[in-house]
């Protein structure tokens, strides 16, 4: 129920002196075209029923605060509270975008720092922390792309590679880019296919959009080789960093052969993810892209900090100010927190947690492809659906019976029936446990009683939706029955 069906005429929170400003003489400069005919029909609630109101709301928000949250290709890691401390301090709550850069040298101080650390931990020679998302900085690296090949004058290229394990903003970052799009199939393994790509690779090609570890969490064990391909035919290689969280410390895009880099700080460096955000999308380039990254970066001379707006080959701004600082600042407390040391056995966590749920969910549901892998893993729910009828988004639905949130549901595409599982590094033995336990359960209603599964959930707020009618007629926004 909204909180205006929850409206009750003549009721109010609040008490107001009479004032002038509300008489009708105070709106007689205003013309009568604009002034509305009627009240608005605002709800009339005491301040109890607002306070009980969005509590209720509250409970039934599920987040990471709240539990296991195993969403496979988003990292929802938890965030220390410590980075929401610093971030609220109040010298950075009350700073403005316009204030002179003598005034805000550590805020300068902080965003250089954040630009090195996070060019030494992905080996990049240079970062902008301007993109407001991981997407914005597909978008921003997919320019300085284009940018780079225009002022080469080879005009001829104008497509770029993306494997079809990739996430779905690949393509439409290079789509809006201005760039045709190539999908290679992966192989047998679950990797980028050798033959597939040199047979796709030509004086047309600009990039070659990678993410590694890929969607389905597994290592490109190629990359050397296929590094030496792009740049033999004078192709660029973009990083997707989204699954940096699964390498962190141990290895780097930069020494791998990648020329640009974006990064999902909510997904690696625990700012928070998606809805709760703002985000950020730092880009790093190698040495030979370096101007042409957006204004302004921030410099150090012998006056100090600053904003260095002199880049002649500049792809020009792609963020009003200087990006989302607050977040930047969340990432470079996580950094500093966990340090060299930290990071390193966060990846490492990431992956044996991932690895440990593999091998207890593989005996219920097969994995789709073999082998050990990163900071996630993909199960192919196709075994389900031929023996129990049982759908993957069935089981996902069950989950939320038992207070749990499903892992991520077909995606990859290259999946049938996907399950994609990512536990992160600070979940512990006893709810990886619980989570195979409960998946067990389901696995066992399947076989013994699939209309259970097919009609969940049952305890939610909201029962199953009718997916074709809630995407054919959405209704996004509430309004009063007449």
């Amino acid at each position: 129920m909204t909180i205006f069906e929850k409206s009750v005429k003549g009721r109010k929170g609040y008490s107001l002196p009479k004032e002038e400003l509300h008489s009708e003489a105070s709106f007689s400069g205003i013309p009568g075209h604009l002034l509305r005919k009627d009240p608005p029909e605002l709800p009339e609630c005491s301040e109890v029923d607002v306070v009980r109101h969005y509590t209720e709301l509250s409970r039934k928000n599920y987040s990471v605060d709240n539990g296991f949250y195993p969403l496979g290709s988003c990292t929802m890691k938890y965030n220390p509270r410590l980075n929401e401390e610093i971030a609220s301090l109040e010298g950075f709550s009350y700073l403005h975008p316009y204030q002179p850069v003598e005034t805000i040298q550590g805020v300068l101080e902080v965003m250089y720092d954040l630009q090195n650390m996070l060019a030494e931990i992905t080996g990049m020679d240079a970062f902008t922390l301007q993109p407001a998302a991981g997407a914005h900085g597909e978008l921003t690296g997919m320019l300085i792309v284009k940018k780079y090949f225009e002022l080469r004058g080879e005009t001829q290229r104008k497509k770029v590679i993306v494997p079809d394990s990739a996430h779905g903003t690949n393509p439409a970052s290079a789509t809006m880019a201005g760039f045709e799009v190539v999908e290679i199939a992966s192989n047998e393994s679950g990797l980028v296919d050798l033959d597939n790509l040199r047979a796709a690779l030509d004086d047309t090609i600009a990039a070659i959009m990678l993410t590694n570890p890929n969607t389905l969490g597994l290592f490109e064990k190629d990359i050397l080789e296929i590094s030496e391909m792009a740049h033999k035919n004078g192709t660029l290689l973009y990083y997707d960093g989204a699954n940096l969280n699964a390498i962190m410390g141990h290895v780097r895009p930069g020494d791998m052969g990648f020329d640009i880099i974006h990064l999902n700080l909510h997904k690696t460096f625990s700012t928070p993810h998606g809805m709760g955000g703002p985000g950020s999308g730092p880009v790093g380039v190698k040495k030979h892209l370096e101007g042409l990254l957006p204004v302004p970066v921030v410099r150090l001379n012998n006056d100090g900090y600053y904003l260095d707006y002199d880049l002649p080959n500049t792809i020009g701004k792609v963020r009003s100010f200087y990006g989302n600082f607050r977040v930047i600042l969340k990432a470079y407390a996580y950094i500093k927190m966990l340090g060299k040391d930290g990071l390193k056995l966060a990846s490492e966590m990431a992956v044996l947690n991932a690895n440990y749920l593999r091998v207890k969910l593989s005996k219920l549901i097969p994995p789709s492809y073999p082998g050990t892998c990163k900071h996630e893993f993909v199960l192919d729910g196709s075994k389900l659906l031929k023996e129990y009828g049982i759908k993957t988004l069935d089981l996902a639905k069950r989950l939320l019976d038992y207070g749990l949130h499903p892992p991520t549901v077909y995606f990859p595409l290259i999946v049938h029936e996907a399950l994609m599982i990512e536990p992160t590094e600070t979940e512990s033995k006893d709810n990886l446990d619980k989570f195979a336990e409960t998946i067990e359960k389901i696995v066992e209603e399947a076989r013994k009683d699939p209309e259970i599964l097919k009609n969940a959930p049952y305890t939610t707020p909201v029962r199953r939706l009718d997916e074709t009618t809630a995407s054919r007629k959405p209704i996004l926004r509430w309004r009063r029955e007449k």
